[in-house]
């Protein structure tokens, strides 16, 4: 060996060095290549598989936090750090423009549905009349402040004059996935839910359902935002990510769970 060589216990101890140092840099990398969504509760098995699809086309990450619209307007408001905003309806997201957190405007990406969804055995083909029967104790609903499928479940009903016959059979959920939790698991007789949940995975096949006309309620037009702190902090995977769900992979996604796409 002459005066210049490096010891080989030297050169194994740097090499190790380095390849400790390459691993945390990918981990550093890998930690910066994510963000950070609020997604209303009736996507939340559409959404899986729309982040499925972006990450794989993309490498990047998304973190999803799913609740209802109510409560994700509330997290976000109290500074929670969401990067994009995907709710169950325009109303919400209106509220949080006027507050100021949005980095753009807002845009609809779909049309949810209603459905009337029971695991009982229940003659379906009567519709919501069916509702009114003393054999049915509990019917379960969305909040109807946090939530936009209670409202529209209640306004179908009093459109036929049954609200009144069934309001004290209601039970509430916090979100429309806690409604699905309500009926599946007996809590409720029946309830009002998402279609985009019914046809997922987890529950398809769970029960019977039927779809309620859509003109026995007000559209539910879904939209979403970037957020400020999206903006400032993941700017380029945020906006990738809020072009890709209005992307045709997207839209596929987003059909298949019964959602309308504009």
């Amino acid at each position: 060996m002459n005066k210049y060589s490096v010891p080989r216990y030297l050169y194994r101890i740097t090499m190790k060095v380095l390849f400790v140092m390459l691993i945390l840099a990918a981990a550093s990398i890998r930690s910066v290549a994510q963000i950070k969504a609020a997604v209303a509760a009736n996507m939340k098995f559409a959404f899986e598989d729309i982040k499925t699809a972006f990450s794989k086309k993309t490498g990047y990450e998304v973190i999803s936090v799913y609740g209802s619209s109510g409560r994700l307007v509330s997290q976000i408001r109290n500074g929670a750090p969401f990067d994009l905003f995907i709710s169950a309806d325009t109303g919400f997201i209106d509220s949080i423009c006027v507050s100021g957190l949005n980095a753009g405007k807002p845009e609809i990406y779909a049309f949810g549905k209603l459905v009337l969804w029971t695991v009982k055995s229940m003659d379906l083909s009567r519709g919501v009349s069916l509702l009114a029967d003393s054999s049915i104790r509990t019917v379960a609903f969305g909040d109807m402040k946090l939530t936009v499928y209670g409202p529209a479940a209640r306004d179908c009903l009093k459109k036929v004059d049954l609200w009144d016959n069934v309001k004290d059979k209601a039970v509430y959920a916090s979100n429309i996935s806690h409604v699905a939790q309500f009926i599946v698991n007996g809590s409720a007789d029946i309830g009002f839910c998402a279609k985009s949940i019914v046809l997922s995975k987890e529950m398809n096949g769970r029960g019977k359902w039927i779809e309620i006309d859509s003109t026995m309620y007000n559209s539910l037009p879904q939209s979403a935002v970037i957020l400020k702190h999206g903006e400032k902090n993941h700017s380029e995977i945020t906006h990738a990510l809020f072009d890709f769900l209005y992307s045709d992979d997207s839209r596929d996604i987003l059909t298949s769970y019964g959602y309308k796409v504009p």
